[in-house]
């Protein structure tokens, strides 16, 4: 039992790390990239000479979707037994963001479109198109704030269960309940005090590396469970 577990725990922590570096090269160095805020036509100008990357931006953060789905399927089984309750919470408030990210590649796919144009798309002159592909890009960006609601919320029964788990760290336990908390707050700072995020989103860098350590406590260590025998003695004695 100890061994699959570890297989699993090792797993998780492979294709979780695989996700958390995967994160700020789609989320971050992309959009830094070719994105001018609030500039159609200078947006729509970097897209088409870096297609290429807008592509693998797309590609890669649905491969990551994907991935992290099998990570929450791997995190579950080795948590249930912990709390079922619980266990099932932390799948379920993560699993409702899954929707928002597949429709945000959507939108992502759909602004390609209208900067690459086509025969349908002369209705519509070239400053309505990249203005079409911005706003597509802005709803993709938006969906992001949203979808950090359940990043964060899906964190706090995860930080719960590996706090009472027995088998790994409650140091990561509570990191993680605060590295749900931040996201949470970010979210509701982009959303409602955008001007603010990225001076809470420098002050809140430390705490959202607690997945990115829970990742390689999983890929390195494993799980440290006792076993029957050594649990016995123990108390025993």
């Amino acid at each position: 039992m100890t061994q699959n577990m570890n297989a699993a725990a090792r797993l998780a922590g492979f294709l979780y790390a695989l996700c958390a570096l995967t994160g700020p090269f789609v989320l971050l160095y992309v959009p830094g990239q070719l994105y001018a805020s609030g500039d159609a036509s200078q947006t729509v100008e970097r897209i088409l000479a870096n297609e290429n990357l807008f592509m693998a931006s797309i590609l890669i953060g649905l491969l990551s979707e994907l991935l992290f789905v099998w990570v929450i399927l791997l995190l579950y089984k080795l948590l249930k037994d912990v709390d079922g309750g619980l266990a099932l919470a932390m799948i379920a408030l993560i699993l409702l963001q899954v929707p928002l990210s597949l429709l945000g590649s959507a939108n992502e796919v759909a602004a390609l479109q209208f900067i690459r144009g086509g025969d349908f798309l002369d209705v519509f002159s070239k400053p309505q198109r990249d203005a079409l592909a911005l706003l597509m890009i802005n709803v993709d960006r938006q969906g992001v704030l949203v979808s950090q609601v359940f990043w964060g919320l899906w964190l706090l029964p995860l930080g719960v269960l590996i706090f009472r788990s027995r088998f790994l760290p409650r140091l990561l336990g509570l990191w993680l309940m605060l590295n749900g908390l931040a996201y949470v707050a970010l979210s509701v700072i982009g959303l409602t005090a955008p001007d603010f995020r990225s001076a809470a989103f420098n002050a809140a860098t430390p705490l959202m590396f607690g997945e990115l350590a829970l990742a390689l406590w999983l890929l390195v260590v494993g799980v440290r469970v006792r076993s029957p025998r050594r649990t016995k003695s123990a108390s025993s004695a």
